[in-house]
């Protein structure tokens, strides 16, 4: 699915022009990366969380020539989903 569709979507279901909810989609995307960069963590219920870890220095090998280097530190994203979701995608439902 892309953002388009994304933005589709909430347009069909709020009634609203593909412009209005395009708009709206890339202001939500622009809003959670914003909050990654600053924070270093965003939490959505019900979806997951995501954070900024850092990896450090680590020794490698290039593949290519076996020859051995140092990989540089670096930050990466990580998401993990929530409980529902994993519940969800795995077809278990709560009992109500």
């Amino acid at each position: 699915m892309t953002k388009a569709d994304i933005a589709s979507r909430i347009a069909d279901k709020l009634s609203m022009t593909r412009n209005e909810s395009a708009e709206l989609t890339d202001q939500l995307f622009e809003l959670m990366k914003q909050v990654i960069v600053d924070e270093g963590k965003l939490k959505i219920a019900g979806f997951g969380n995501f954070e900024v870890k850092r990896k450090q220095d680590r020794k490698g090998r290039n593949p290519q020539t076996g020859e051995a280097m140092t990989i540089t530190a670096r930050s990466i994203l990580s998401y993990h989903p929530s409980v529902i979701l994993k519940n969800r995608i795995n077809g278990i439902h709560k009992a109500e």
